[in-house]
């Protein structure tokens, strides 16, 4: 789960949002040699990337969204023609989708890429992005979305099982040899769907190609620098294109950063651990608000209700309209409580209303919100896939000894129980994905000129260490922290202590003074937990921020499935 797929759909969600209408979900621990796994060199990728430089992509022809959401905001796409191997750039090509949304200013500033994260994640819907910074400071930059290769409407797109979530699934924690057998023949089922579907796709998918991506779209529009914003595993990206083009890089803004020592197993480790802090954080802010929920009195109380409601589950799974809700749909129901403190009311809401008034409807809707499960649709699964696709790939750190990932689980599970067995079978096909591994690019950001960090200080899908690490690599950089915070990637919603500096940054350049030492540059309050009865003046306070509903949907749409 480093950027678990689940909560990145945004970009479809906000364009849904705006008509009517992520990074990382946590894996099993790091393999032993995980940390010192042998990167490319930057002189290697450089080598490697001068073969891509030869290829420049035609124009796009720009034209109407299919989005509703994306034509309410004067939007337009296209889709640019680029390599499926860089390294035969006269090959085979692909479509990338793309989508614009102008600048309305006299002064310009160039073209502005975001990637909501995922991997898997579609951000043609972020086009919109520019209208959510303060002081008009998003006006004069052309806000650029794109679907990554392989994600939503580029093409091809990937796609495996598309009913592969579903319901009443084999319980997460392997207490048998039959329930590591039952996930062993589920992943691998999906993995055989994987290489009977896609084709060559799936051996160019990795962050490089990506990053290539991104080069290929800057030629594409005529603009000799990019300036870009990126969440979650959207920072790794772009981390990567800095490494391999930071001439091209202007301004820079990464919001919950990945730790690039850690890609990709050791980090989902990481995240098991920071997740069971969070849930156990919002357990207990349920326990406060007892007299509203009733769920019990203490921390100690909601974490045992909840984890014995688990259980009941499992025994004896709940009927919902589309089927079964066992304790494995439960555990998932409440991840986003994990990801965003704004899911906090409406998690509790649902966590009463099943125990205390037996109503399923709300449980069954929080899984499908979080898995995305939607059997009607052809292509569900297809930020499952492509997170798959990106993350076993990228490198060759993924064990293939079932009893490494056994070994770690079981000792990231004495600590942390929420999450770790699920995320290992979430991550399981990673084993025998049916494409071949890489070695990650050793991330150098030495030179890149300007690039702002924000994190929250217990921010669980991005711990707060990688960003630290990303501030060594990059001398140039700026971290903006918020201590105590949960969320994750939640720039653009209503903190002005962070999100005046942003705009401030992407108007003149200026960033806080560089301080000494292992630490954040500036520190930001997060903001205020949330109240399960807003006052009237907090929920105008609310009602008056940015459209932050709409983006906080956006950012939980871009999550992959």
């Amino acid at each position: 789960m480093t950027l678990r797929p689940r909560a990145l759909a945004a970009s479809a969600a906000i364009a849904a949002l705006l008509t009517s209408g992520a990074l990382l979900a946590p894996s099993a621990a790091a393999a032993p040699s995980a940390g010192t796994a042998p990167a490319i060199s930057t002189s290697a990728a450089s080598t490697a990337s001068a073969a891509a430089s030869s290829y420049t992509p035609a124009a796009p022809v720009w034209g109407a969204c299919s989005s509703d959401g994306l034509k309410e905001a004067k939007a337009q796409c296209a889709k640019i023609t680029v390599p499926l191997d860089y390294g035969h750039p006269s090959g085979t090509k692909i479509k990338i989708a793309v989508s614009r949304v102008l600048h309305t200013t006299k002064k310009y500033q160039g073209v502005m890429l975001v990637n909501p994260g995922g991997p898997g994640g579609s951000g043609l819907g972020l086009a919109t992005l520019g209208e959510y910074v303060p002081k008009g400071a998003g006006n004069s930059y052309d806000w650029i979305g794109f679907d990554p290769r392989g994600v939503g409407e580029s093409e091809p797109a990937v796609s495996c099982d598309p009913k592969f979530a579903g319901y009443d699934r084999p319980r997460y924690v392997p207490a048998s040899p039959a329930l590591s057998d039952a996930w062993f023949a589920k992943t691998k089922a999906y993995t055989d769907a994987c290489a009977k579907k896609n084709g060559p796709i799936l051996d160019h998918l990795t962050t490089v190609d990506s990053a290539r991506d991104l080069e290929s779209i800057r030629k594409a529009l005529g603009e000799k620098k990019i300036n870009y914003y990126g969440f979650s595993y959207g920072t790794y990206l772009g981390q990567v294109y800095g490494t391999l083009y930071p001439s091209r890089l202007r301004r820079v803004v990464f919001d919950g950063t990945v730790d690039p020592r850690k890609i990709w197993y050791e980090a989902n480790l990481d995240q098991d651990l920071a997740f069971d802090v969070n849930i156990d954080i919002w357990f207990g802010w349920v326990a406060q608000h007892d007299s509203a929920y009733h769920l019990g009195k203490t921390e100690a109380a909601v974490r045992s209700l909840f984890y014995r409601t688990e259980e009941k589950l499992y025994a004896d799974p709940a009927k919902g309209k589309g089927g079964s809700l066992g304790g494995s749909e439960w555990v998932d129901a409440f991840l986003y409580a994990g990801y965003y403190q704004s899911t906090w009311t409406d998690l509790a809401e649902t966590f009463a209303a099943f125990v205390n008034d037996h109503d399923v409807a709300p449980l069954e809707a929080a899984y499908s919100d979080a898995s995305g499960y939607d059997p009607s649709n052809p292509a569900a699964d297809n930020g499952y896939a492509v997170y798959l696709g990106v993350q076993c790939t990228d490198t060759k750190s993924w064990p293939q000894k079932w009893s490494t990932w056994e070994r770690d689980s079981w000792k990231a599970f004495a600590k942390a129980p929420y999450e770790t067995w699920a995320n290992a079978w979430f991550n399981e096909p990673c084993r025998h994905w049916p494409a071949k591994a890489h070695t990650e690019v050793k991330i150098d950001g030495s030179k890149v000129k300007s690039l702002l960090m924000v994190n929250e200080t217990l921010d669980a899908a991005t711990p707060y260490a990688g960003s630290l690490e990303v501030r060594k690599r990059f001398p140039k950089a700026r971290l903006i922290a918020e201590p105590g915070g949960t969320t994750h990637a939640g720039s653009l919603y209503g903190n002005a202590c962070v999100d005046n500096r942003i705009a401030d940054y992407l108007a003149s350049g200026k960033l806080p003074k560089r301080r000494s030492g292992k630490r954040a540059d500036v520190t930001c309050a997060p903001l205020d937990r949330p109240e399960p009865e807003a006052s009237s003046k907090t929920a105008k306070k609310l009602a008056q921020r940015s459209g932050s509903k709409e983006l906080s949907a956006l950012r939980r749409a871009a999550l992959p499935r």
